[in-house]
């Protein structure tokens, strides 16, 4: 029963204060714009007289265009695009320099300021205590297309036989 009670109050006031804070002229409501300050006279709304004034509407009294012009500035940072996988077989003793290229986005816009920076580039791939894998690459990237990158394995050191596995992440770093 209280419930009850509460709500319908509620409506009431609420109602109130939605008569009060739009007022209605010839049955209706027009919006409080506040204009003091901003320069903007609002026009009256048409008369219900006849049906031809209804019919007409409001009548424009000034037509502005105006034309805006947006510049954004979008920066698409450098990033590496290609996945190199390298499948080496290696007998004995051997020695393998196995090269790869690295492809980027885009060329870089400023020249020796980016650097590619490896997970590892001494890899032990046996996990015996010795490294045998090296990866090489150039300090700096200067193209959109690194081709001096090569992996090197020294087979003296790879002392058990087996098919591994190592994955290495590259990504890019700033010289400052």
């Amino acid at each position: 029963m209280i419930k009850k009670w509460v709500f319908i109050l509620g409506s009431i006031v609420l109602g109130v204060t939605s008569i009060y804070a739009n007022p209605v002229v010839d049955g209706i409501t027009k919006p409080v714009i506040p204009s003091e300050g901003i320069g903007i006279e609002l026009p009256e709304l048409p008369k219900r007289d006849t049906e031809d004034e209804l019919e007409t509407g409001w009548r424009l009294e000034k037509n502005y265009t105006a034309f805006l012009e947006s510049k954004l500035n979008v920066f698409v940072p450098l990033e590496i695009l290609s996945d190199i996988d390298i499948n080496a077989v290696v007998i004995d003793d051997e020695e393998l320099n196995v090269p790869f290229e690295l492809e980027m986005n885009k060329e870089p816009e400023r020249k020796d300021y980016y650097k590619l920076k490896y997970s590892e580039t001494e890899i032990d791939i046996d996990n015996d205590g010795q490294i045998d894998t090296f990866i090489y690459s150039p300090k700096y990237i200067n193209q959109r297309v690194i081709k001096d990158n090569y992996v090197l394995i020294k087979g003296k050191n790879i002392s058990k036989d087996g098919d591994y596995y190592k994955k290495i992440y590259i990504t890019i770093e700033v010289d400052e």
